[in-house]
């Protein structure tokens, strides 16, 4: 009589369904949280990186469109950068352009350039640009551009990430000169 009544209850157990959603629901949430979490993520961190090259695409681009540039008008296109990046902060973005100068022997040397928050190419010093650019008697302008992207949730797997692009453009017109007195040319 033991034997059948332990059977018994065993088998009763094993038919019974009353609880398997909620079983199946907590394997599962976890999961499926972790997922939601790391797509929206992942896409924060995408729209940033892609925020940092359309800044060095209008560095570049607007720095190129001119013959001349004013320490005002800089400030302006290098400003245009914190705009750009937005809604992201701008307090963590790192901006330059530089003209390079491409002499005779191919050798590329900084003639100006100017930056926001980031660190001025010292005049005169040497750039390593790839050598399908580098043409000879010629210029390009060199946008950089670094942010400092926190994740918003990730942040203690990750850190905080520098996100960075950089990109040359020839001048449209000639190489802009930059400054006001005494503008520094690019040629």
């Amino acid at each position: 009589m033991t034997r059948k009544f332990k059977g018994g209850r065993l088998s009763r157990f094993a038919r019974d369904r009353r609880g398997v959603s909620a079983v199946e629901f907590a394997f599962i949430a976890p999961v499926m949280i972790g997922l939601y979490l790391g797509c929206a993520e992942i896409s924060d961190g995408v729209a940033a990186d892609r925020k940092v090259s359309l800044i060095v695409d209008a560095l570049a681009n607007l720095s190129s469109q001119v013959t001349s540039i004013s320490s005002s008008q800089m400030t302006n296109i290098l400003n245009a950068s914190s705009s750009i990046i937005q809604p992201y902060s701008g307090a963590h973005l790192k901006t330059t352009i530089s003209c390079l100068k491409i002499d005779a022997s191919k050798n590329v040397t900084v003639a100006w350039s100017a930056t926001l928050n980031g660190t001025v190419r010292a005049t005169g010093s040497s750039v390593t640009i790839p050598s399908a650019l580098a043409v000879a008697n010629s210029q390009l302008l060199f946008a950089e551009a670094s942010y400092d992207y926190t994740p918003t949730i990730g942040y203690t797997i990750t850190g905080t990430l520098t996100l960075s692009d950089k990109m040359y453009m020839a001048p449209r017109i000639s190489a802009p000169s930059y400054g006001d007195a005494t503008p520094v040319s690019c040629t």
